[in-house]
């Protein structure tokens, strides 16, 4: 189970903004719940009003992580990251999958914030997660996506393995309904304006929707 975050040195020398927002709480999920999904639809619609595809990637939250995809040597129109995956899905006209509501609320807080937010269940996660680049031939099975190629994606790792990109987290530490304590990783690729703000809405969130006791928050810089 994890507390905290570490950054490698090669993540500290490739993404010199970078910030982690991190939050650990005891919870409990559910499959579904209208009230958060009121909040939902009711940013969704400004979306799709507000921006165009084209707008998307130039917000600054979402340009920055794009920005280190390029530094560490992905593509982001090839593998984008999340928050800007669900903003276009929005666009274009699609709605979102209905996870359940740890995942549902944490996608709110993506949409909101421009973050791609990493979210784990921290009972399956072995040891300190660990920020670095992907490597050639890493395995890695993205929710949802099957084996995803992440050489040259930023990742955090535990003592097992990788368990989260801003593209997609890992199946294996991966939120489920009966998951009782999460740990979410809100990935600040543009430095820590704005980061508290995110935490504290997450944590309203998982307190108003998921009944979140024993919370805890912290954010971790290249320079702690």
């Amino acid at each position: 189970m994890a507390t905290e975050v570490k950054i490698s040195e090669l993540a500290r020398s490739l993404f010199t903004e970078y910030c982690a927002g991190v939050i650990c709480a005891d919870v409990e999920n559910s499959p579904y719940n209208s009230e958060l999904w009121s909040e939902i639809d009711e940013l969704t619609a400004k979306i799709r009003t507000r921006y165009t595809v084209a707008d998307v990637k130039q917000i600054p939250t979402i340009q920055a992580t794009r920005n280190a995809y390029k530094i560490a040597g992905k593509d982001p129109n090839r593998y984008r990251p999340s928050a800007e995956a669900l903003m276009r899905r929005l666009i274009n006209g699609n709605d979102l999958y209905k996870i359940s509501t740890l995942v549902d609320l944490i996608n709110l807080v993506s949409l909101e914030t421009g973050y791609s937010i990493g979210g784990f269940d921290n009972d399956k996660i072995v040891g300190c997660p660990t920020l670095g680049v992907g490597e050639k031939d890493e395995q890695f099975e993205g929710i949802g996506r099957g084996l995803l190629n992440i050489e040259g994606l930023p990742v955090y790792r535990d003592e097992m393995g990788g368990i989260g990109t801003p593209t997609s987290d890992e199946v294996r530490t991966s939120i489920s309904i009966s998951t009782k304590r999460i740990f979410v990783i809100i990935n600040a690729y543009s430095g820590i304006e704005g980061l508290q703000e995110a935490i504290d809405f997450t944590e309203r969130l998982l307190k108003k929707y998921a009944n979140a006791h024993e919370v805890k928050s912290a954010i971790f810089t290249i320079k702690s």
